[in-house]
């Protein structure tokens, strides 16, 4: 059942009544919820706006058979912005399902390869791109890469902390303790595929939460339904990104006392 946990969310569900009408839907039995934060943070740069924490767990407790919402991601120990966020997701009142980050060292030392050799730039860079590139670019991209060499820099590191077997494990667990109906996963990985469709032979309910365009061929496969996040947007992004006419009639007073403010 629907109850809009804030007047904000009540008046935007009278703007976008299908959105709601769609999430009732998929809410319509216990549902609980396992977000790949890493995974929405990659949606973002596809999307060009943000998931508001706090505003995404105000949507969800509008819904009376949301059981759980469990928000896996990584900690980057000594990072104040990664900390901020662990702290900030406990508390908005997710559960929290975290590990350190690890960084990984990627070779950039192009010391030992000819000249027009990808070897290295394999490291880093997607087969499918590399691929495109010519000759001419592979020389001109190792010769950058010299250059930081020279300047004593010959890895990069990159953070790596996957939670795909911890969130397959919890979904599968809670499929056979029978927890609950509903298995709502906030994610595109191909991973998953595997969990999806165990769930659904087991008659139980699989839903995805995703950007449409990025979601791997292996778990589209499963036929899996699949709910474009964009629906959702002007309920879990940041004010700043909605657009000045929602605002308006979201909360004319405020929308007319800013006007009034702006130089």
């Amino acid at each position: 059942m629907f109850t809009p946990k804030t007047d904000r969310i009540k008046k935007l569900s009278e703007l976008f009544p299908k959105a709601i009408e769609e999430l009732g839907v998929i809410f319509e039995q216990p549902a609980r919820i396992y977000v790949d934060w890493q995974n929405v943070l990659h949606w973002q740069e596809k999307l060009g706006w943000h998931f508001n924490l706090k505003r995404l767990k105000q949507l969800f407790d509008s819904f009376n058979t949301i059981q759980s919402v469990t928000v896996y991601t990584g900690t980057l120990e000594g990072d104040q912005r990664s900390e901020e966020q662990i702290k900030e997701i406990e508390n908005c009142g997710y559960i929290l399902s975290t590990k350190p980050v690890k960084l990984m060292k990627i070779s950039i030392d192009v010391s030992s390869i000819p000249d027009d050799s990808p070897a290295i730039l394999k490291n880093f860079m997607k087969k499918k791109f590399l691929s495109k590139l010519d000759i001419d670019t592979v020389k001109i991209l190792n010769k950058k890469l010299s250059f930081l060499n020279k300047q004593g820099v010959t890895y990069i590191e990159e953070p790596k902390c996957n939670f795909d077997v911890e969130m397959g494990v919890d979904m599968l667990l809670d499929c056979e303790r029978n927890n609950t109906d509903s298995f709502i996963l906030w994610s595109g990985d191909s991973d998953f595929a595997s969990p999806v469709t165990q769930i659904k032979n087991a008659g139980k309910k699989a839903i995805l939460f995703a950007v449409s365009g990025k979601v791997a061929p292996e778990l589209d496969e499963t036929e899996v339904f699949i709910f474009d996040v964009k629906k959702i947007k002007e309920f879990v992004c940041f004010p700043k990104e909605i657009p000045q006419s929602i605002k308006d009639k979201v909360d004319p007073i405020k929308s007319q006392r800013d006007s009034l403010r702006s130089p």
